[in-house]
């Protein structure tokens, strides 16, 4: 065992990054509620290992479950999936501008948890379309333990594009149980496996937001639900990602339970301009904090 020390921002919180929205309740991450830990697997140069991230003050601390690892991709791993280099002030100003929203900025919350890879991100996010939580993480976890390399714990990491192009849609059909994703998933793995899709270059990417989210829909499998929250995980806060769970929320919130048009929705985050669909999300679940023992899932 290697324990690393990582200091964090002044305005962070490890509870909110992690349980920012279910990617925490996905393999292979793991979860140690009583011990307020998460685990990962870093791909660590193709030979994976499985660490574990605790809070500590100041800093956060990664058990690693291995002797010969990269430190720094490892490091650079947790960095990017707690999104410890995010400037969030902006953001925390906005909410107390506006006078809503205001608990996020109180509590440091608005980092948004993601994956080692957008690759993994973006898989992830085709597995939440159009299905209950429960057949997303079913699918997850199935990916997970038939394509997934092997750590030297037991663990597994989350299938690489060429582990999943060696499969057919048959397999994604029949053994993921992915349904209409099957065909989507192995033309996928295939695309990026080869080369011809880089899902890596939309988090350096320059291009307007707008035009971003047209590069992701190409991909078969993301619509707009899915490409808005995909841009939430780069740092893109533009979009809104609604679907009926926000637009529930938002109606019981805001309009006294009553169903309203989207545009209603959109006039009342306006102010928030850039930072819209992170101030959306983040209204929708303060609950998920205020309320003791509340699950997300």
């Amino acid at each position: 065992m290697t324990i690393i020390e990582i200091i964090t921002p002044d305005r962070f919180s490890f509870k909110h990054t992690v349980r920012s929205h279910g990617w925490y309740d996905l393999l292979p991450f793991v979860i140690d509620e009583e011990k307020n830990t998460l685990g990962f697997v870093s791909d660590n140069g193709g030979k994976p290992v499985f660490a574990t991230i605790s809070e500590s003050k100041g800093s956060v601390s990664v058990d690693v479950n291995a002797s010969d690892f990269d430190q720094a991709s490892l490091v650079r791993d947790v960095r990017h999936l707690l999104r410890l280099d995010d400037e969030m002030d902006a953001f925390y100003a906005s909410a107390e501008k506006a006078g809503h929203v205001v608990w996020a900025a109180e509590a440091n919350a608005g980092r948004l948890l993601r994956s080692p890879t957008v690759w993994e991100d973006l898989v992830k996010s085709i597995c939440t379309t159009n299905c209950t939580w429960s057949v997303t993480k079913n699918m997850t976890s199935r990916l997970v333990a038939e394509l997934g390399q092997e750590t030297a714990c037991g663990r597994k990491a989350f299938p690489t594009a060429e582990a999943m192009a060696a499969k057919g849609a048959e397999f994604y059909r029949d053994v993921v149980r992915a349904g209409y994703r099957a065909e989507y998933f192995a033309e996928l793995a295939e695309s990026v496996a080869s080369g011809r899709v880089d899902p890596e270059s939309w988090f350096r990417s320059d291009l307007p937001t707008a035009e971003l989210k047209k590069e992701m829909k190409k991909v078969k499998g993301v619509g707009d639900y899915a490409a808005e929250n995909l841009l939430k995980l780069v740092g893109r806060y533009d979009g809104l990602a609604l679907d009926s769970w926000l637009r529930a929320g938002f109606y019981k919130k805001h309009n006294k339970g009553k169903k309203c048009p989207d545009k209603k929705i959109e006039r009342h985050y306006r102010k928030f301009g850039d930072w819209r669909g992170l101030a959306i999300w983040c209204d929708m679940t303060e609950d998920w904090f205020t309320e003791i023992g509340r699950n997300p899932n």
